[in-house]
């Protein structure tokens, strides 16, 4: 592990980095799905095939997470950092270049591999840049409003991209942010002194690996095969035995544990990720529903259908900003108590789609009230699931949080989707897939009052302790 004084480096390069690395990451979860109808003709991917486009960077990217955390902890947060950039800008111009469909699928998991080291090394740098006070809760929302951001403008930009320019650029557009994330991150730290962790949990780490894994690969498959078909079955059975065995290897291992269990009894680390999860599944259905009710119902095309997001891009960006002037007064958990609120409200807003609607009545304000609320609660989310967890925890926290984001998406889209396929009863038609879509959404508005009721009784009322120690020596 590496650690330093955080007066050697400056804060601001420290959040401005990171708010690059995470408009990149969370850019690429959404990017490219716009595009995949055009990435399909061009390439000549099947029907199943075209899927793993986004499977490939899914499971990688949700199954190394708690990895990416723990490398961050015990080898470094720039120097995870990093790598996870280079290895992310070079799979980006890869697949960029794809000629064929397993190229792009390799640069897909390639990608993955890099956030899974970029998200929670920026996550844990920027939670020992900003500790405690205004500053903390300032630079929460920005890493709020460009997390969030980037996902909307995703669809936007990936629009306008496949539609003029071609659908190579919605991988080659992250090549120059990389290249800028890199140059940020160069100067956030020097002078690091090399302190020496026990041995690595190599077992546990293998472990978790690949029970994450199995389990996104088996959630995923799930729109494929069906929750009670034997693959998936047997699928999420492994992944449960796989996680089982993870979690009494870190019970009893005499090595350096991968996640260190006691972390579970801080409440606000427990209830920040099961609140994070429900957020994750909800927004993750709730984008690929509406997505979808704007091209297949309404009739747009893809450049319009992200022009249409920019709403609720600009909302999320607004509803950040309040949560920074809120943040001074108001404890976090209140804020994710409204701003769950008011994302359940849009989402149940959404939920009155109908198929001869329009943007502007059933679209625009459900877009405006659901950003708002997301913006409101997803910096407070981040700063509750780090604080009071010492410093050399904080990469796996990080971890640990973006894990349980990833497989909330996981969950909310097979879930979710399923249930709304069923209630369109395998129709095509405008009508039929409304209906669907309205049922997925308002489950995403009861997901949304799940987290609340964690929020409101897990919990503490107020912030969370500050980690123990010093606060002046941070690993980076």
């Amino acid at each position: 592990m590496f650690q330093k004084s955080m007066r050697s480096a400056g804060p601001g390069i420290t959040l401005a980095a990171v708010a690059v690395v995470q408009f990149m990451v969370s850019l690429d979860l959404s990017v490219v799905n716009v595009g995949l109808p055009s990435i399909a003709a061009g390439l000549g991917f099947s029907g199943v095939g075209l899927t793993w486009v986004i499977h490939a960077y899914a499971l990688t990217f949700g199954g190394l997470l708690l990895l990416g955390g723990k490398a961050a902890d015990r080898y470094g947060r720039k120097r995870v950092l990093l790598a996870g950039l280079v290895l992310f800008g070079l799979a980006s111009l890869l697949g960029g270049l794809a000629q064929a469909p397993g190229h792009l699928v390799a640069a897909r998991a390639a990608q993955g591999v890099g956030a899974a080291a970029l998200a929670p090394a920026a996550l844990a740098l920027l939670t020992a840049a900003f500790p405690a006070g205004r500053a903390r809760v300032r630079a929460f929302g920005v890493w709020s409003a460009t997390n969030a951001a980037g996902g909307a403008l995703g669809v936007l930009i990936g629009g306008v991209l496949t539609e003029y320019a071609g659908w190579r650029w919605v991988m080659f557009v992250n090549v120059p942010m990389a290249a800028v994330a890199l140059a940020l991150v160069w100067r956030v730290a020097a002078g690091l002194a090399l302190v020496r962790g026990g041995r690595p949990d190599v077992l546990g780490a293998v472990l978790v690996t690949a029970g994450m894994t199995l389990l996104v690969f088996g959630i995923v498959r799930t729109a494929e095969f069906g929750w009670a078909s034997p693959v998936t079955v047997v699928t999420l059975a492994a992944a449960v035995a796989l996680l089982a065995a993870f979690a009494y290897v870190e019970r009893t291992t005499a090595r350096e544990p991968l996640i260190r269990l006691g972390l579970f009894a801080n409440r606000s680390v427990a209830a920040a990720n099961a609140y994070n999860l429900l957020l994750g599944a909800a927004m993750a259905a709730a984008f690929y529903f509406v997505s979808l009710y704007l091209q297949r119902v309404l009739g747009s095309g893809p450049a319009l259908t992200g022009l249409q997001f920019l709403p609720f891009a600009l909302a999320v960006v607004a509803g950040a900003a309040l949560g920074v002037r809120l943040g001074y007064r108001l404890a976090p958990r209140t804020l994710m108590v409204l701003g769950g609120l008011l994302t359940g409200a849009g989402f149940a807003w959404f939920g009155l789609i109908s198929p001869d609607g329009a943007f502007l009545t059933d679209v625009l304000g459900p877009s405006v009230v659901a950003g708002a609320g997301f913006g409101l609660c997803l910096g407070p989310v981040v700063s509750t699931a780090t604080a009071g967890v010492a410093a050399h925890e904080s990469g796996t926290a990080s971890g640990l949080l973006n894990s349980s984001r990833q497989l909330g998406a996981a969950l909310g889209l097979a879930g979710l989707g399923t249930v709304a396929y069923g209630r369109a009863g395998g129709s095509a038609g405008p009508a039929a897939l409304a209906e669907g879509y309205a049922l997925g959404l308002t489950l995403a508005a009861g997901l949304l009052l799940a987290a609340v009721l964690i929020a409101a009784t897990v919990l503490p009322r107020t912030a969370a302790a500050e980690p123990s120690g010093s606060t002046a020596d941070l690993s980076n």
